[in-house]
């Protein structure tokens, strides 16, 4: 009789075995780290003629893959109906990409889906366990998994972490710069600094090291693009293996750098080195790590499904994806393998209608004293989550049909005195309201989860140390849901579509008429409406209470969500760059009464301004913040203006202002030698690919601002410039636009000499 054996803990990772099924790393409650191993057939699915599909089955029966062959009846969110498939069940998951690729080379006209679906996905639908889900697995006496049990859900507010064990390792310089020399190593209160050179005593050293404290996480500087490539390299000229994969069968694998374009730019993904048994993530390659750290990336993983090393990486659109797919997966609702829905055709009048997007009232441009800012609490995902938008539930409006129906909270969902079917505002849509549609209800607990976790930070008092933890958790959270419209409405979103994208922008626009209607009504001042925000102003109203009832009118009127996101004592709406006298939305800074700073669309906030300006204009305004009056503080502020010009005519040369906060950060669009006019980061890319430093589009290039015919110097290059050729007049310019941006609104004349 064989021997059972029971554990509670994590599943840390899983990912195809060579010799079949799964591997599986699971944390044990008592700190063990275990290799275990699971049978795990995987499925995809083909439709269409019933000839076809015969043809295709008897094709299949030939190939040498074990399968097994059955027909069903799935759901379609397209077909909107159950429709015949044909099932094929591959017994290894490693054989899937080959039977798929062989069956739809051979049936090209056939519809199939769930064909590439990432195995973690397809575990957490089969299993209810996830990446980093807490878990209790039975295993046989062969430490194969027999069962495993759910202890927890990725949408708990406050789920059990494992107790991870991390290592950083990071190069003491750049390596784009010069040469490291030596690696900084971090574990826990432990801190080492390894020579570099010679390599065998280095590598006998690294390896030491890994083999004492048996990471679960190498978190790495530069490791995709330049450590651990290195680390292989002379690892095999050395002849001595490094343990960097804890799973000794396995491979370390490279992923090729690639770039794309996506919602409208380039797009640049680096080279990325995955390991397997314990994971690597680079910082400086992670998407949004600078954002939400190492706690955004562990919420992420549960939410999503994905292994944490792939959850670092990935867009929050591939987040939202996945998130989609497993909810498809759990219904039992078939995931395309390639979208097949197109726009249907609209006259020219619905057209114009429905690519209006988001509502923007143009800002009364000046200074403005006590103005509540009210936001709508994730506009775009509470739409799509309380009117029921998903591809399947969007239909045809019969001609002169009226919405008078506002969005109903989430426990209305099924309200007896809801309709059936509503017509969404000034469109010729309609919203079936009969059953929850995948996108609602993929969104809702993300929603949900946000929600929750901001109102327990804003009864957090300022010490509490999960409030930076919940903020970063959050935050991921919101990235995810800041993506999840713009992906409803992308061609290549396996449920996307572009009508239901329309229809959210237009419930949008109807709450924010709703929410200036009922401000007027109570007498408020409209200062400006963007999106799904306004700002409002009443003499003689200027604390949280006084705009209760207009909160709470609003979200009668709109059915939506709403907060105050605060009270300014004083705000700033600026003017075009280019053009005083012309007002721009989301262009402005202002001062909470609690001294926060809120600023959009000005210098501190552009990815392109130096550091060095935008800490100044920073300052600048922190200084007018300082008195009630910020006029009194103009004197003030000029002194510091004085002191930034003075640092930088210094700059370089000492202290006080060194090379790198003058730096320019540019995306390169397209190849350096398709420029026709070289933009100055175009110039920067061209003199890095004269020592042979190639810049793919998408990336950034940093750069100087210097004297000479280029007028720049790139970052990378193996030198620096002399800080005699810098254009100081060029960053003079730079920071006076700034610093008059921030400060002419106050003064009664005038404002600086750019020339």
């Amino acid at each position: 009789m064989s021997r059972i054996i029971e554990h509670s803990g994590w599943l840390l990772d899983l990912y195809e075995d060579p010799l079949g099924g799964l591997t599986l790393w699971f944390l044990r409650d008592d700190g063990m780290r275990c290799r275990l191993r699971q049978r795990f057939p995987v499925t995809f699915y083909a439709a269409g003629p019933p000839d076809r599909l015969r043809a295709l089955e008897q094709l299949i029966t030939t190939f040498p893959e074990p399968h097994a062959l059955r027909r069903e009846q799935r759901r379609d969110v397209f077909a909107r109906r159950e429709i015949p498939v044909l099932v094929i069940e591959v017994q290894r998951p490693g054989d899937l990409a080959a039977v798929f690729r062989r069956a739809s080379r051979a049936f090209p006209d056939l519809y199939f889906a769930d064909a590439d679906l990432p195995l973690s996905l397809r575990y957490a639908a089969a299993t209810g366990v996830a990446p980093l889900g807490r878990c209790r697995i039975t295993l046989d006496s062969a430490d194969f998994v027999r069962s495993i049990v759910p202890l927890d859900s990725p949408w708990d507010l406050d789920p059990l972490n494992p107790p991870l064990r991390v290592l950083t390792l990071e190069p003491d310089t750049n390596p784009a710069h010069a040469q490291p020399r030596m690696l900084l190593v971090g574990c826990g209160s432990d801190h080492f600094r390894l020579p570099l050179s010679p390599i065998r005593p280095f590598l006998v050293n690294l390896r030491a090291l890994l083999d004492q404290h048996d990471p679960d996480l190498l978190l790495t500087s530069w490791g995709d693009t330049w450590l651990l490539p290195r680390l292989l390299e002379w690892s095999e000229t050395c002849s001595l293996p490094l343990p960097l994969n804890r799973d000794p069968d396995a491979r370390v694998v490279r992923r090729k750098e690639r770039w794309y374009f996506s919602y409208g730019q380039i797009v640049y993904r680096g080279e990325q080195v995955h390991l397997f048994g314990r994971w690597h993530v680079d910082r400086k390659n992670a998407m949004l790590w600078s954002d939400y750290d190492l706690d955004g990336v562990l919420e992420t993983t549960r939410v999503i499904g994905l292994p944490f090393q792939t959850a670092a990486r990935v867009s929050p659109g591939t987040g939202i994806s996945a998130i989609q797919m497993l909810t498809a997966l759990r219904l039992g609702v078939l995931v395309p393998w390639q979208k097949q829905q197109v726009e249907r055709p609209k006259p020219a009048a619905d057209l114009f209608s429905a690519d209006q997007g988001g509502l923007v009232y143009q800002p009364i441009v000046g200074v403005h004293k006590d103005v509540a800012g009210i936001d709508f609490i994730s506009m775009y995902p509470a739409i799509m989550v309380y009117c029921n938008i998903s591809p399947e539930t969007i239909g045809s409006a019969e001609p002169g049909a009226n919405n008078s129906i506002v969005p109903q909270p989430a426990a209305d969902f099924n309200a007896a005195n809801r309709p059936l079917t509503e017509v969404v505002p000034a469109l010729s849509l309609t919203i079936d309201r009969s059953d929850e549609g995948l996108v609602p209800r993929s969104l809702r607990p993300l929603l949900e989860k946000r929600v929750a976790l901001k109102q327990r930070m804003s009864q957090m008092p300022a010490w509490d140390s999960r409030k930076k933890t919940d903020k970063r958790r959050a935050s991921a959270l919101k990235w995810l849901l800041v993506t999840c419209f713009g992906y409803l409405g992308y061609k290549n979103a396996r449920f996307g579509r572009i009508e239901a994208h329309q229809a959210v922008t237009a419930y949008g626009r109807e709450a924010l008429l709703q929410a200036k209607e009922a401000a007027e009504d109570l007498d408020f001042e409209i200062l400006q409406m963007y999106v799904d925000g306004l700002w409002v102003r009443q003499e003689g109203k200027s604390s949280p209470e006084d705009f209760d009832e207009l909160l709470a009118l609003i979200s009668e009127r709109s059915g939506l969500p709403i907060a105050l996101d605060g009270i300014y004592r004083w705000i700033v709406f600026l003017p075009s760059r280019t053009n005083p006298n012309r007002p721009v939305a989301n262009r402005y800074f202002g001062v909470f009464q609690s001294g926060e700073i809120k600023m959009r669309g000005i210098a501190a906030r552009r990815r392109d301004t130096p550091r060095f300006i935008a800490r100044a204009q920073v300052e600048l305004i922190e200084t007018l913040a300082s008195t009630d009056d910020p006029r009194d503080a103009l004197p003030e502020a000029d002194r510091r203006l004085s002191g930034h010009l003075a640092a930088l005519r210094s700059a370089g040369k000492d202290s006080r202002l060194p090379l790198e906060d003058l730096l320019i950060r540019q995306r390169i669009t397209r190849e350096v030698d398709a420029y026709r006019s070289p933009s100055p980061a175009a110039r920067a890319a061209r003199q890095l690919q004269a020592v042979e430093k190639e810049v793919k589009p998408g990336q950034r290039v940093s750069f100087l601002f210097t004297l000479g015919e280029e007028g720049v110097h790139a970052w990378d290059l193996p030198f620096r410039p002399d800080p005699a050729a810098l254009d100081l007049s060029r960053y003079k310019t730079l920071l006076l636009r700034a610093a008059a941006e921030v400060l002419d609104p106050f003064r009664e004349e005038g404002g600086y000499n750019l020339c």
